[in-house]
C-alpha cells in the first residue's frame, strides 16, 4: 500500500512500524540514552524506537523535544523514520537536525505496529507492507 503525504525531512528510512496510540512529547516521553518510550499513554511503554518507523498523530510539549530527537540520533537510538498525521515544529526541527526522514499528512490509521514501512522523505511517500505482527 502506498500513502502520499507531505515531505518534511528528507532521506529514506525503513523498518518495522511502531504505532503509538497518542501524541508524543519526546521530552520525558522517550529516553534519549536507551531509545525506550517512557510515556504509558502511548500504548508502547518501554518499547524501543531504535530502527523503527515511529508512527504517531503529532508531537507535543517542550521545544527541548527537538534536542531529545537529536540526542537519540547521536546515541544510535533513533528511529529509522517518522510518520505523523500532523507534524508540528518540535518534531520537524528534531528530525531535520537528526537527519531522520519525516512525512506527515498521512492516514496513519492505515499503518499497524509490525508492518514493514519505507518512508521517502524526499518524495513524501510512505510504502506499507503488511506483516503478521511485531
Amino acid at each position: 500500500m502506498r500513502l502520499e503525504g507531505r515531505q518534511i525531512s528528507g532521506g529514506v528510512g525503513s523498518g518495522k512500524a511502531l504505532v503509538l496510540e497518542s501524541d508524543l512529547s519526546f521530552l520525558g516521553g522517550v529516553d534519549p540514552k536507551t531509545g525506550r518510550i517512557k510515556d504509558r499513554a502511548t500504548g508502547a511503554f518501554n518499547r524501543t524506537v531504535r530502527n523503527k518507523v515511529l508512527v504517531f498523530p503529532k508531537g507535543k510539549g517542550s521545544t527541548v523535544g527537538s534536542y531529545v530527537i537529536y540526542g537519540l540520533s547521536a546515541n544510535g537510538k533513533a528511529p529509522a523514520a517518522i510518520v505523523n498525521a500532523e507534524t508540528e515544529t518540535i518534531v520537524a526541527t528534531g528530525a531535520i537536525l537528526a537527519k531522520i526522514p519525516l512525512v506527515d499528512q498521512v492516514e496513519i490509521e492505515a499503518i499497524r505496529t509490525g508492518d514493514r514501512v519505507t518512508v521517502d522523505g524526499d518524495r513524501g511517500e510512505v510504502v506499507v507492507h503488511r506483516s503478521g505482527g511485531d
